[in-house]
């Protein structure tokens, strides 16, 4: 889960101080809880949708890819059309749109449906998103105001997280996995209609062609991708469906690069990209959403199947996570006018890696506190060291016009990492299963002895997945040392987008 910018940039078009400034905070924080919520609530309620639903362990990350994919993939081209239709317009619609899709998750009566739903979701979220943030820009325009507004903002963005841990617990354990989707349609409508009454209109000036094929291919092609990773654990990496997959995947992403060289109005110009300081803060930010989001979903299923918790237990076991990002954020805000973003964030991404090796240590027999409670506190304090010179860094020296793409595409790079790198280790974890049992089904002399290896090679391939993930954060702080070189008067100068988990 995540937040972006639109092209906020550009210079508002309202000049008059709006009378409903501060209710329409309220609006916009409400919608910016629905977002962040929804990218958490679901993980508690996952291993219970899974057997409700009969969905495969194959397919079960797409509940969680389906949302990150369509959000993460539609993010850029979501802030353009909001910029350019109208913020408000467009922010309604985007609320509307999600209390639809999440209804129709909540009601689902198949995989394919919910699925589905998720996937919606994440449109909509697409477009309310960058529109909830350009119309926070818009509104306050005085600086102290607008601090107030942003830290508002991005309390919510660090702290939703863990709400929606916990109200996925509750919701699961008191009532039913189903109502942690349709709790989003009745405060989604509630924040339509208060968004109607309260919130002023605003468009951004200019050209407003829309780069459609490079929407297409970009999201087409991450899709290819996931999909190819996910048969590749049910046939194989050398089967003629995963290979036809991945070669689909690559052809479409490369013709993404090839269009937005060419086009006039490019959905993601190359320029944002190819400068080494942003280029490593969002390869860096690819990588941990790869390496992160994949440990919220085995981590889950370790706490409740292993165990034995609670869907209410586990949601407030991830709450050191959350308590450990809010405190690494602070102790590097404090240092980051002081130290450059490539120690903070080398520093930050090797501390998260040291918790990630930590939590590849748990076994069938291990406890919380012991294993799993350092290994969050380590991993989730390195994780908020990281974040903010990663999210200032994403700005250093972008031109003006450009702030709006490089601001959402940190958060892009977080979200399609999470899908991708889901979908890859739930492909290695299922294929890590199968190679355990096969390794050892010689040692079962009887029937009950199955459950247990059953048992064991599960958690065992927790550990690989989670070893995958250390590697993964590993690679983004060598990434982060290697290409970030800014300064601090050059990182402090920008003001980054709000990331959040």
């Amino acid at each position: 889960m995540s937040i972006s910018t639109s092209d906020a940039a550009t210079p508002p078009d309202i000049s008059p101080k709006p009378r409903n400034r501060w209710l329409a905070l309220a609006v916009i924080a409400v919608s910016q809880l629905l977002i962040v919520l929804d990218a958490t609530i679901v993980n508690i309620a996952l291993p219970t949708a899974q057997v409700d639903l009969n969905i495969s362990d194959a397919d079960r990350q797409w509940m969680i890819t389906a949302y990150a994919l369509a959000f993460g993939g539609l993010l850029l081209l979501g802030g353009r059309i909001a910029d350019f239709t109208g913020r408000k317009r467009a922010f309604i619609i985007g609320l509307l749109g999600f209390a639809g899709a999440s209804a129709l998750g909540g009601l689902a009566t198949n995989a394919e449906t919910l699925f589905a739903a998720r996937a919606l979701q994440g449109a909509f979220g697409a477009l309310m998103a960058p529109a909830a943030l350009s119309l926070l820009t818009v509104t306050f325009t005085e600086a102290k105001e607008r601090a107030r507004a942003f830290g508002v903002y991005g309390a919510i963005a660090g702290g939703g997280g863990a709400i929606g841990l916990l109200l996925g617990g509750v919701l699961t354990e008191y009532a039913s996995w189903r109502w942690t989707l349709l709790v989003g349609t009745p405060i989604a409508i509630v924040a339509a209609l208060a968004a109607v009454r309260f919130v002023d209109e605003s468009r951004a000036e200019g050209n407003t062609r829309y780069d459609l094929p490079g929407a297409f291919t970009s999201t087409a092609g991450l899709v290819a991708l996931v999909y190819g990773f996910t048969k590749a654990s049910e046939d194989g990496w050398g089967s003629a469906v995963t290979v036809g997959w991945l070669i689909a995947a690559a052809v479409l992403l490369v013709a993404f690069v090839v269009i937005e060289l060419r086009s006039s109005h490019p959905l993601l110009p190359m320029r944002v990209i190819l400068d080494r300081n942003r280029g490593g803060a969002y390869i860096s930010a690819l990588l941990i959403g790869s390496g992160l989001f994949g440990m919220f979903l085995f981590l889950t299923f370790y706490l409740q199947l292993t165990l034995g918790y609670s869907a209410l237990m586990t949601g407030v076991a991830f709450l050191p996570f959350t308590l450990g990002i809010i405190a690494g954020a602070g102790f590097s805000a404090q240092l980051q006018t002081r130290v450059g973003p490539r120690v903070l964030m080398f520093g930050g991404l090797l501390l998260a890696a040291i918790g990630m090796v930590m939590l590849t240590q748990i076994g069938v027999d291990t406890g919380f506190w012991t294993h799993v409670f350092p290994a969050e506190v380590v991993l989730s304090f390195g994780m908020g060291v990281t974040f903010g010179p990663m999210s200032n860094t994403a700005l250093v020296g972008v031109a003006g016009h450009d702030a709006g793409v490089a601001s959402a595409l940190i958060n892009t790079a977080q979200q399609i990492g999470g899908s991708l790198g889901t979908a890859l280790l739930n492909t290695i974890f299922t294929s890590a299963v199968a190679g355990y049992l096969a390794d050892h089904r010689a040692e079962i002399t009887s029937p009950d002895q199955a459950p247990a290896l059953q048992a064991v090679a599960t958690v065992h391939s927790y550990t690989v997945a989670f070893w995958v993930s250390a590697a993964l954060i590993g690679v983004a702080a060598l990434v982060a040392v290697i290409l970030v070189r800014a300064g601090r008067d050059e990182v402090t100068a920008h003001e980054g987008a709000p990331v959040a988990i």
